[in-house]
């Protein structure tokens, strides 16, 4: 099993000008660090999905050891919901985002041969190319279900309750971080940012199943989007399947490739 730690991203440029991106890790404890690490990033660099952010090639000498990855223009998605460009997605950028993450994760999950759980599904790890669709990255080393590094990865206010507190892992723990980071983008939320109601503390997830008991979906909806932008009864049955995601019990939730026939319907 590799342990390790990101410590450094830059931007490159190969000799053919192309432009890349390159992160250093290093490595804390492994045993055959080497047979391990290249033959884990051997079977990433076979994942092709057009929402997944493409690990090109890596090398490594002594204790480092480098990934290239193809470089995204855009920024993370995070920028676009609460940074210097918050505001600026429309409803229909937004529901790609939405859609073709969730075919990001199906891929990873149900599609290629190997199945990958993420373990950190989040709004920085989702990045949006020149047309504004998402490409998953961070679904780095030790990460396939075969062989696979129990050690915590999860980020608060994204991470599934079986995971936090029982450590147990499946693609359902994803699938839960999925759902919330849809609620971020349908709200212009952060899921940790705390609302006041009558002294009450809510967080996002908290806020939308009363709203949703109510029957009020689009008071969640981000006060940047004008309501004629959006088909409300869409809007409404997103946050549902964004509900379903975030269920309890991970055997309550769907599996992504349901979840992507959901958002098509």
């Amino acid at each position: 099993m590799l342990n390790y730690c990101h410590v450094l991203i830059e931007q490159g440029t190969l000799k053919n000008g192309k432009i890349i991106a390159v992160k250093k890790l290093i490595l804390s404890q492994s045993s055959n660090i080497d047979d391990d690490f290249e033959s884990e990033a051997k079977l990433i660099s076979n994942v092709h999905h057009r929402n997944l952010v493409r690990l090109l090639g890596c090398c490594n000498e002594g204790q480092e050891r480098i990934l290239v990855y193809e470089y995204i223009s855009n920024t993370s998605l995070d920028r676009y919901l609460f940074g210097n460009k918050k505001g600026s997605l429309n409803w229909k950028q937004r529901y790609d985002i939405i859609l073709g993450t969730a075919r990001g994760l199906a891929y990873l999950h149900e599609e290629f041969h190997v199945p990958i759980i993420h373990r950190d599904i989040k709004t920085t790890n989702i990045f949006l190319d020149d047309d504004l669709q998402p490409k998953i990255g961070d679904f780095g080393l030790g990460r396939d279900i075969t062989h696979l590094n129990t050690r915590f990865a999860g980020t608060l206010g994204y991470t599934a309750p079986e995971y936090s507190i029982h450590g147990q892992l499946s693609e359902k723990a994803d699938i839960y971080s999925y759902g919330v980071v849809v609620l971020e983008i349908i709200s212009g939320q952060k899921s940790t940012e705390v609302k006041l109601d009558d002294n009450v503390h809510e967080y996002l997830l908290q806020r939308t199943w009363k709203l949703y008991e109510r029957g009020m979906h689009l008071e969640l909806v981000d006060k940047d989007l004008e309501s004629k932008e959006f088909d409300a009864e869409e809007v409404k049955k997103i946050i549902e399947i964004a509900l379903l995601c975030t269920q309890a019990s991970a055997a309550m939730r769907p599996t992504m490739s349901g979840v992507v026939v959901l958002l098509k319907r």
